[in-house]
């Protein structure tokens, strides 16, 4: 039996207090068998971001701050040392498997503002499509107290929904969920299985465990919140044992937090009922066509367009007579869809001066209105 054979785009997240021993420094063995965990899901099929904390962890080691608590500056200070030395670290584990390691910083506001989300997306897309392993951290050298996420958990389930994965693993130093922490109840039950995350859920939730890692259970079920309602799948296992991917995919003990949908499927639902459109693009009858059969909106299809509307903005998709066709996340400000209207994508670096996106809209970003007078809004199109 393996448990992710089915999930095709996964995201493991690697807490501080796995990766790095106080007193000895970075667990050599233990990141050389999840590499190779990651080696055997890429041979089955999947693609593999990884989100990893240490950082912190290994600077202060290599600054000589083992003791006490870190001031901001000082925390700041060993993660810029603390990162060349975790991504050296990822690099050489992945490359003795002929694997490709792609180092990607992020704050907060690349997750939370919609141009920078775009870019990050783009980013980590690119890297899967060229074959690498994006390894990703918060930018802890320029994260504030106000600001940072605090812990990688959020962050991870923040790059499972950008990435439109369908798993988020986080391993932790515990097994699972618990009906009350195991380590001050002793009568506490294991929980397999979460269908949804209730307040009944939230409150077996405990604080964190490892004066290294800044998470705990709280910030898991909050990553659950997070990543289920974008249609991704989540699992909460021990990273304690060497090749622990691998151990959850033969049937290890973990808690499974069931997905509201599909990635895709929960983004179309996100664009049809809760963002508001600020502008439109008119489509000819054959690009009208072209979309009900699943493709996406390329500029040679459009028309004219209409509003001030950003990259990133959701648009009306408007056929010749006025008539909504659907509404979806466009590629382009709407200076430069004017100019590419009705262009070829080939023309597009030539036009703009730079190379942009093929299509105006993406089909997995494209929700289409059904075609009955006053039916639902499709969600489930664009294959």
């Amino acid at each position: 039996m393996n448990r992710l054979a089915r999930f095709r785009r996964i995201v493991i997240k690697i807490g501080s207090s796995l990766l790095v021993d106080r007193a000895t420094g970075l667990r050599h063995d233990w990141l050389a068998s999840v590499a190779a965990d990651i080696a055997g899901l890429r041979r089955d099929g999947a693609q593999v971001l990884v989100v990893s904390s240490g950082a912190i962890a290994l600077g202060r080691g290599i600054l000589g701050r083992q003791a006490g608590a870190l001031k901001l500056e000082e925390s700041q200070a060993s993660a810029a040392c603390g990162q060349i030395a975790l991504a050296r670290a990822w690099a050489e584990a992945l490359g003795r498997h002929a694997i490709t390691a792609g180092q990607v910083l992020l704050t907060l506001g690349d997750t939370e503002e919609r141009r920078r989300y775009l870019n990050a997306r783009e980013t980590l897309s690119t890297l899967l499509k060229l074959g690498a392993v994006p390894v990703i951290n918060e930018n802890d050298t320029v994260a504030t107290t106000e600001i940072r996420y605090g812990d990688n958990d959020r962050l991870a389930a923040r790059v499972a929904t950008m990435a439109g994965a369908d798993l988020l693993i986080l391993l932790s130093d515990v097994d699972g969920l618990y009906t009350a922490p195991p380590e001050s109840e002793p009568r506490a039950a294991f929980v397999p299985h979460v269908t949804q995350v209730t307040p009944a859920i939230e409150a077996m939730a405990g604080a964190a465990g490892s004066d290294l890692s800044r998470g705990g259970m709280v910030t898991k079920i909050e990553a659950a919140k997070i990543a289920t309602a974008s249609g991704t799948a989540m699992a909460i296992t021990s990273g304690k044992r060497l090749n622990p991917v691998a151990a959850l995919a033969a049937g290890e003990r973990a808690t499974w937090f069931a997905a509201n949908g599909n990635p895709v499927t929960a983004r179309k639902k996100w664009i049809s009922g809760q963002l508001a459109a600020t502008g439109a693009v008119f489509v000819d009858d054959g690009a009208v066509g072209a979309l009900r059969s699943g493709k996406s909106l390329l500029p040679a299809g459009v028309s004219r367009v209409d509003g001030a509307f950003a990259r990133g903005d959701v648009v009306v998709v408007r056929g010749l007579d006025g008539g909504e066709v659907g509404r979806g996340i466009v590629a382009y400000d709407a200076a430069d869809a004017a100019r590419i209207a009705g262009c070829k994508s080939r023309d597009i670096a030539q036009i703009l001066g730079y190379e942009g996106r093929s299509e105006m809209i993406h089909r997995d970003d494209l929700v289409l209105r059904a075609l009955a007078a006053g039916a639902p809004a499709k969600v489930d199109g664009g294959d």
